[in-house]
């Protein structure tokens, strides 16, 4: 593995544990055993940079998975299913496989442009996949795209409540709930 590849896997764990806050460059150094000119190589506009690299690729791993779900299920109903039983990992790991993401953009979202414009980014893309597959399930655009919104805003606050109850519950009641969300209107 390459040395930016080594900082960014590292620090996306860290941030996850810590939050981008809780995370300063001397314990990325030490974490990754590289030297301050090291990092500054890789990232010269240093942290920030770094998040947003981490929040890039986190952006495609979890718009890799989303795109995996809706195109090997039939329905809008069976894939946020089967999309929302992987998320919940709390009995397995303790942890939520979106968290990083959703916990660093209740963060840092609204204190800078560029980590704001990534986030944006990644929900555009999740609300446009279930927007899409909603049309292939023959809903109305105007229909599907206010009910991709409701199934972001629906998952996104249940791995927040997930994460503050320690628990994933909230995401097994939102699975419950959520098929009636898909009644033809």
């Amino acid at each position: 593995m390459d040395t930016k590849q080594q900082i960014i896997d590292i620090s996306k764990a860290l941030f996850q544990q810590k939050g981008y806050k809780g995370v300063g460059i001397a314990e990325i150094l030490k974490e990754c055993n590289i030297s301050k000119g090291s990092f500054y190589h890789h990232f010269p506009n240093g942290k920030e940079e770094l998040l947003i690299t981490c929040l890039q690729s986190i952006k495609e791993t979890i718009t890799s998975d989303i795109e995996f779900f809706f195109n090997h299920y039939p329905t809008t109903q069976e894939a946020t299913h089967a999309m929302i039983d992987k998320l919940i990992d709390f009995e397995r790991e303790g942890t939520i496989a979106a968290a990083t993401f959703t916990s660093i953009v209740s963060e840092m979202g609204s204190l800078s442009d560029p980590v704001r414009n990534v986030c944006l980014d990644l929900y555009s893309k999740m609300q446009r996949i279930y927007s899409d597959k909603l049309v292939g399930d023959g809903f109305p655009q105007e229909a599907a795209d206010s009910l991709a919104l409701m199934i972001t805003a629906s998952l996104e606050g249940g791995i927040m409540l997930c994460l503050t109850q320690n628990s994933s519950d909230p995401l097994k009641i939102i699975s419950n709930v959520i098929p009636n969300l898909f009644k033809k209107i």
